[in-house]
């Protein structure tokens, strides 16, 4: 995460806790170390943000500061909405209370927002770890080593280049480079039973390897 995004997160971060929080346990949020949040403290005080607070105790908001919500049209905030609405239907909790600290950030009071809903219906919750998984290891292009139960009910122990993931209405798949066929392969994510970051990663071939995915499903 790069600094300017950081110390924004530090803001919300504190914005939304109802009592001190430590330096501790933001670091532990943001995957940053305590020494990193000092700084950062100390850099929004000398820009006037309202923190107090002091090493050891922990941190607060003072009452009154905001940041200055994101504008969008009518039409645009709809869209938002509806759209971070939809996200329920991956049941991804991750995903979902990402699009939360979104709308959080956005400028809807001069909209009847609570006119638009998704059903989760017959909707699956998936394993939060799991998701979260798959997506960090996507994102820092990081081999993966999952246990597979197929079609035929018969589990396999697979290495995997995870490339992308698709939400269809009743099932998310995993796109990836499977290193036991040599090919291309998808893996439904409620049929994955173990999954397990591995050190070796394939940082720069996920772009070139995702091109490839993508031409043999068209």
């Amino acid at each position: 995460m790069q600094r300017t995004g950081r110390l924004f997160e530090v803001i919300q971060i504190l914005r939304s806790a109802t009592q001190p929080i430590s330096a501790g346990r933001i670091a532990d949020q943001l995957e940053v170390s305590q020494r990193t949040i000092y700084r950062d403290i100390v850099t929004l005080q000398s820009m006037r943000v309202p923190i107090e607070g002091e090493v050891g105790v922990g941190y607060v908001m003072l009452d009154g500061y905001d940041l200055p919500p994101l504008n969008f049209s009518h039409d645009e905030i709809e869209a938002i909405v509806i759209g971070l609405s939809l996200l329920s239907r991956t049941g991804d909790q991750g995903l979902q209370a990402a699009a939360q600290n979104v709308l959080s950030k956005i400028d809807t009071q001069r909209l009847a927002t609570d006119a638009f809903s998704v059903s989760t219906w017959g909707i699956k919750e998936a394993s939060d770890t799991l998701s979260t998984r798959l997506r960090e290891s996507i994102r820092h292009e990081q081999k993966l080593s999952i246990r597979y139960l197929g079609l035929n009910d018969i589990a396999s122990e697979r290495t995997v280049l995870p490339l992308s993931i698709t939400y269809y209405i009743e099932v998310a798949i995993l796109g990836a480079w499977c290193e036991l066929r040599r090919d291309f392969r998808h893996f439904r994510i409620d049929r994955i039973e173990q999954c397990d970051q591995l050190p070796e990663t394939f940082s720069g071939a996920g772009k070139r390897l995702r091109q490839g995915l993508q031409e043999i499903k068209n």
